[in-house]
């Protein structure tokens, strides 16, 4: 007996080991090893951080410095970086970033190279083999290529990873931040290529979303009368960033009119695609405008609202530059911001710099493929997809000149039959954004944010500034296809060479604004030139509303403050609202409503079009707009094949424009219903949902409860999220608020000399949940508040408002 009881304590023992330091699958959801993980000395008990940190000066002995570095952190935790050289300023800038966000800036370059796989297993299996198919790494490395070509360039890049990795190479298990004890990982070296990553991630997020295949199906469904009618380029109403207010003043370049049709294919299965509305507002106006004589800059950028921010505030400064503002973790220099002459920010410009090609295969080796006429050889590529806990998957990807062929029999298939279909894509040539960055960090005038620009390709952006001696300009900058008309909007013929990119628009010919007699620049994602510009244009999916609301704001206001800014930053008034429901209005039948159906048609009679908070009517007029709209277009209720509704603005135009066309009615029933029944029948479908939302939640019924925006970690932890912060507006009204996506920033800077900015944005300047620094902004954000940024000139001013500080210094 004696002995089995020894053997059983043995067993016992050896399980609790093995669990203890064993990462454990529980109902498909992973544990890590409990017993490092709780361990008081090593586990997650040492990620916490008071409120008050370390507030002795630190002396941190690391490779690769030159000379000392100084670098003071302020009592929101914003570093100041102050360096004798630049080696020695960007080394201290990648250190700095891996000690405060270490896990999120490897964990987004492991999405961007699809390793996701590695970390969660063969949930990530889908997501991995469509960034490997897009060529998100393919791209990376062009890119990495193109820095080497800049060699003193690329020595900061260098240092900037060398930074990275003297504190990757200080830690051991008790320092690693938090989500790589949960996950039980560890961080890999930092290197160039990781930087080229994350500049890759950002270009597709921001030009990544495109509808060519959903309109390829949609004009094989439509035919092109309709079609048109349904989804034109350019309508009356649209305010251009750039309106052509005189004659281009250059000769666009020629391109060869196409001669070939659209491929027929039809699609089902479509690759998960960006956010439509990632986006922006940005806006300057001249001292002419403002109170204090100076001109005032205003930005804030429109992401996916997650922790860690994917923004994190610092300054450099050093003998040739002294820049402060928001920057990428991953990334040298500071990507939005100010110096002591210039402000500059950013908002996306949609253009259609990504093409789909139908490829015609030789056989079903898929060794050749058609263009010209020839049978041209392809690439082959395997991809080795590691899978935490599993063995590799191996997945193909075929090559053209093109680009990879994304869809093909292994991947998105559908409908018995096979399409194949190269991606041409400006995220696979080289980007000089580095550059770019580099260059607008030192500029002092309008001359030199112009040259800067030269250098910026993608993502094609439109690009505010301000100056101290008074000059204010956008510039549409990108590379840019010239394009002949149509072109891109729909699948395109791999194997005809006027269907390809032929040249691109000469950068100077990109449109922009200097000094408008008007008084003031601004953009919000809208179309970027009207017909009047020479070369042709097309997205799909510009803004409509936001821009206009900020044009009406700064045509109206006088004597303007930084804090009028503040409160255009939180407008949430929607001119969808004011241009549609009226004519709904209009049209409901009131006398055949009950008494609370009639109600609420009074709220929203008497309704200011504002998305207030604590408001109910946002949420009658989006529930009875969007059932209009599933309503009217019923004939793209379709499962066979990818489609999308015509935009809201083209919606909106087509209702008042063609009230009797043939699309109003609902083609499955018997009945020819008129716009006015579908305004009527959707307005009581609308009631019917706000009544079981109501039933289904015990929160009160107000717009910021039914939005529910949410702060969302990265790997999707809800411990280490933010949830129902309580917001108005939505993705029409300036105050861009979604349910996890909205106003990531906000910048505003009035260009006195030096300059005076606040700021403030969605998260806190710390990756570490344990950490107070880790949220400590949200409610200001959510409220409307700012944090007036320091701007320093040296490690001794502002001493005041000092937390604590680092000096960096060479082991040697």
């Amino acid at each position: 007996m004696k002995y089995i009881k020894f053997i059983l304590s043995i067993t016992i023992t050896l399980s609790l080991l093995y669990a203890l330091n064993t990462r454990l699958i529980i109902s498909n959801n992973p544990i890590p090893p409990l017993g490092k993980f709780l361990d008081p000395h090593s586990g997650f008990w040492q990620n916490a951080e008071s409120i008050n940190g370390n507030t002795e000066e630190a002396i941190i002995n690391i490779e690769g410095i030159n000379n000392s570095v100084d670098i003071v952190f302020d009592n929101n935790q914003i570093p100041h970086i102050f360096a004798e050289n630049n080696n020695d300023l960007y080394l201290a800038q990648g250190y700095v970033i891996a000690k405060m966000r270490l896990w999120q800036m490897e964990f987004q370059t492991h999405a961007a190279a699809g390793r996701i796989s590695e970390l969660i297993g063969e949930k990530g299996i889908n997501f991995d083999r469509t960034q490997r198919r897009k060529g998100m790494v393919f791209g990376a490395k062009k890119t990495l290529e193109t820095m080497k070509n800049e060699p003193e360039l690329f020595k900061l890049i260098e240092a900037y990873a060398q930074g990275a990795n003297n504190y990757i190479n200080s830690l051991n298990y008790k320092d690693l931040p938090l989500e790589y004890k949960l996950l039980d990982y560890t961080p890999e070296p930092w290197t160039p290529l990781k930087t080229a990553l994350i500049q890759e991630y950002m270009i597709d997020n921001l030009t990544g979303w495109d509808c060519d295949l959903e309109n390829t199906n949609a004009l094989q469904l439509l035919g092109e009368d309709d079609f048109n009618l349904l989804f034109p380029d350019w309508i009356s109403g649209i305010e251009a960033v750039v309106p052509t207010n005189a004659p281009w003043e250059f000769s666009p370049i020629p391109i060869a009119e196409n001669t070939s049709s659209t491929p027929s294919s039809l699609t089902k299965n479509i690759i998960d695609k960006p956010d439509p509305d990632n986006g922006s507002n940005n806006w300057v106006v001249s001292g002419t405008k403002t109170k204090s004589g100076k001109p005032i800059f205003a930005n804030d950028m429109h992401l996916g609202l997650n922790l860690p921010s994917l923004w994190i505030i610092m300054q450099l400064h050093s003998p040739d530059v002294n820049v402060m503002g928001y920057t990428f973790t991953g990334a040298p220099g500071i990507v939005e911001g100010l110096n002591d002459s210039i402000a500059w920010g950013f908002t996306n410009s949609p253009r259609d710099t990504k093409d789909w090609y139908n490829i015609t295969f030789k056989d079903d080796s898929k060794n050749e493929y058609l263009y010209d006429s020839i049978w041209r050889k392809t690439e082959k590529i395997v991809e080795e997809i590691k899978i935490r806990g599993d063995s590799s998957f191996m997945d193909t990807v075929i090559y053209t000149h093109h680009g990879p062929v994304v869809y093909d029999d292994s991947f998105l298939s559908s409908n018995n039959s096979t399409n194949n279909y190269a991606l041409r894509w400006i995220g696979h040539d080289p980007s000089q954004l580095i550059n770019a960055i580099y260059l607008l960090n030192r500029s002092n005038n309008y001359d030199d944010y112009r040259f800067a620009l030269n250098y910026w390709e993608a993502p094609s952006q439109n690009i505010a500034f301000a100056s101290t001696s008074g000059d204010i300009a956008i510039t549409v900058q990108g590379k840019f296809p010239a394009k002949w008309k149509g072109q891109g909007k729909f699948l395109l013929d791999g194997s005809i060479p006027s269907h390809e990119w032929q040249n691109f628009i000469p950068m100077e010919q990109n449109a922009f604004q200097y000094n408008p007699e008007r008084g003031f620049v601004s953009s919000a994602n809208q179309h970027a030139v009207d017909p009047q510009y020479p070369y042709y244009f097309y997205n799909g999916n510009n803004e409509y509303y936001r821009n206009r609301r900020i044009n009406r704001l700064l045509d109206s206001l006088t004597s303007i403050t930084p804090e009028n800014f503040m409160g255009m930053h939180q407008d949430t008034y929607n001119i969808k609202a004011e241009e549609v429901l009226p004519l709904f209005l209009d049209s409901l039948e009131i006398n055949n409503l009950n008494e609370i159906s009639k109600t609420h048609a009074n709220k929203l009679s008497s309704w200011n079009y504002y998305y207030e908070a604590a408001s109910l009517t946002p949420i009658l007029f989006e529930l009875w707009w969007n059932n209009f709209k599933i309503l009217l277009w019923d004939e793209f209720d379709r499962d066979d094949i990818a489609l999308i509704y015509p935009n809201d603005f083209n919606t909106t135009h087509f209702i008042k424009n063609y009230p009797e066309n043939e699309f109003i009615d609902i083609k499955k029933t018997p009945e020819k219903e008129t716009l006015s029944q579908l305004i009527n029948t959707s307005f009581k479908l609308a009631i019917d949902d706000l009544n079981s939302w109501d039933n289904q939640n015990d929160t009160p019924t107000t717009w910021a409860n039914y939005k529910n925006t949410n702060i969302t970690h990265l790997a999707r932890i809800p411990a280490f999220s933010r949830s129902n912060v309580q917001t108005g507006g939505n993705g029409n009204t300036i105050n861009a608020m979604k349910s996890n996506w909205g106003p990531s920033q906000r910048l505003i800077v009035e260009m006195t000399s030096p300059p005076k900015a606040w700021s403030i944005y969605a998260g806190g300047q710390s990756g570490n949940p344990g950490s107070p620094y880790y949220d400590n902004l949200i409610d200001q954000w959510r409220d409307g508040e700012y944090i007036e940024l320091l701007f320093m000139k040296s490690p001794e001013s502002h001493s005041e408002h000092i937390n604590n500080k680092i000096t960096l210094q060479s082991k040697q």
